[in-house]
């Protein structure tokens, strides 16, 4: 039986990469995004890098409910690659919760929690997220989805990747033992759609970055004019590992790094866990009652 790859946002840029080299490796891949015609485009590219038949499946990965309807469609799955993320110029609410949040910790931390029992029954199998260099930018306090302050769209990118490393650092102790490997993967940065976009306003930096914006700029458009085809070495070897290790953080240039210190610490991966469950609960909440 072929080994199943799911790689979210994977229609373009450093997930279409990352499926393609899984791919070569083997892995019959569905990627998910939300565009049909990228979908099938990526599927047509897949399928002539790889032996096994790709497939695409659509869902708005800004959607819980979306992502609920995802995990009943995938049957089986030995690696998940949450590859999904986003950046926002301006505050952006969905379904009541800050974008930023949903998209780059609920969604991936929901939809690993659902597909868990099927990857346990896959076993060895792989949960790889993917992070950010941002997360050193991040407010470290995680009470409420939104920190205090002002909104910075980096920033909040930063502290919303820093909510789901410190996830995925626990994960791995939690799975410890399953044959579920858990690892997060820093692509470093490469020219997609997300730092092409909102890259270019300086509304998504602090006040005082925005006196250096000419300097930040340069800085920001240096780090993200890479291929996405070698940003995703990082995400395809931890996907890929087969020395039995877990818990690790495979960074730029795909070599093992050390994760930012908030994210090892159980009090701030506390506060996470609480407040992935209150607003992303893995299990349905009966109609009429609430957490």
């Amino acid at each position: 039986m072929a080994r199943t790859a799911v790689v979210t946002a994977g229609t373009g840029g450093i997930g279409l990469e990352t499926a393609l080299g899984l791919a070569r490796a083997g892995y019959a891949v569905t990627v998910v995004g939300r565009n049909a015609e990228r979908g099938a485009r990526a599927v047509e590219k897949i399928n002539a890098a790889g032996e096994e038949p790709a497939r695409f499946l659509q869902a708005d990965l800004a959607s819980l409910d979306d992502v609920r309807a995802l995990a009943d469609q995938i049957d089986e799955v030995t690696v998940l690659v949450n590859n999904v993320g986003a950046m926002f110029a301006d505050r952006t609410d969905i379904g009541g919760v800050e974008a930023t949040f949903v998209v780059n910790h609920l969604s991936p931390y929901l939809l690993t929690e659902l597909l868990l029992p099927k990857l346990t029954a896959a076993a060895p199998s792989r949960v790889v997220n993917v992070t950010s260099g941002a997360v050193t930018l991040a407010k470290k306090v995680f009470d409420e989805v939104e920190p205090p302050g002002g909104y910075y769209g980096f920033h909040w990118y930063g502290r919303a990747k820093l909510a789901n490393l410190a996830y995925t650092l626990d994960l791995a102790t939690r799975l410890e033992g399953t044959g579920v490997a858990v690892f997060a993967a820093d692509p470093g940065g490469a020219a997609t759609d997300m730092t092409n976009g909102n890259g270019r306003s300086p509304k998504i930096v602090s006040p005082g970055l925005r006196l250096l914006w000419p300097l930040v700029r340069r800085m920001f458009d240096k780090a993200t004019s890479g291929p996405a085809s070698v940003a995703a070495r990082s995400s395809i070897l931890a996907a890929t590992d087969e020395t039995g290790q877990t818990g690790l953080l495979i960074g730029r240039h795909a070599r093992p790094a050390t994760p930012n210190r908030a994210a090892t610490d159980p009090r701030v991966a506390e506060a996470v866990r609480r407040l992935s469950e209150r607003h992303a609960p893995p299990t349905r909440v009966p109609d009429g009652l609430s957490n």
